[in-house]
């Protein structure tokens, strides 16, 4: 649909992209595509099995978003709609081919700290630990510390009540701490803000 290897961030608000969307604006389309690009390969990458299907989603994707742009009432915000259609176009594909989700693979604390001397061990722990997670605690704990959203936005990209989700981020924290104790050890606290094992 658009390279993939381009990159840009987004410079405008992304209301005004979507305006210029509902407008026929390819261009305003090719930057919605190339700033959300990475964060959605990253989420997806998460909960599909093969490469190629990453590419598809996102592009299946930008094609809701050309077709539909103007079903979008300003209700939300233009990244929790975008980050929902991919959401449901990829669990609609994993129930089309059956597919099980892969194993972690380690990237969802890579970046996102910045601690002098991390704890590698008990980092390799924990995305282990992830990667037993049930489907949707697997999903939740993605958005939430490798995508940053917030419970509320959780709630609308899942289309899931505040309380599930709610309840889903405990349940996550509780079964880590004890599947990290499993893998070797008891979870220690990390001086980092940022650390998932902090939050265990």
């Amino acid at each position: 649909m658009l390279p993939v290897h381009e990159s840009a961030p987004l410079a405008d608000d992304d209301a005004l992209l979507i305006s210029a969307v509902q407008s026929r604006d390819r261009a305003a389309l090719k930057r919605l595509y190339l700033g959300y690009h990475p964060r959605l390969a990253r989420l997806l990458a998460q909960m599909t099995v093969r490469g190629p299907d990453v590419e598809d989603i996102i592009n299946d994707t930008f094609a809701v978003v050309w077709t539909h742009a103007t079903a979008f009432r300003y209700e939300s915000l233009v990244t929790t709609w975008i980050f929902g259609i991919a959401y449901r176009l990829t669990m609609r594909s994993l129930r089309r081919q059956k597919m099980r989700l892969p194993e972690w693979s380690g990237d969802i604390l890579e970046g996102q700290c910045a601690d002098p001397v991390p704890d590698t061990e008990m980092m390799n722990r924990v995305e282990r630990a992830l990667g037993r997670l049930p489907v949707p605690l697997r999903i939740t704990v993605t958005l939430a510390y490798q995508m940053g959203f917030g419970i509320e936005e959780i709630s609308e990209i899942t289309k899931t009540p505040i309380s599930t989700v709610r309840a889903r981020m405990f349940d996550a924290r509780w079964r880590l701490r004890e599947l990290v104790e499993e893998l070797g050890g008891a979870v220690h606290q990390s001086n980092s803000k940022c650390s998932l094992s902090k939050n265990l």
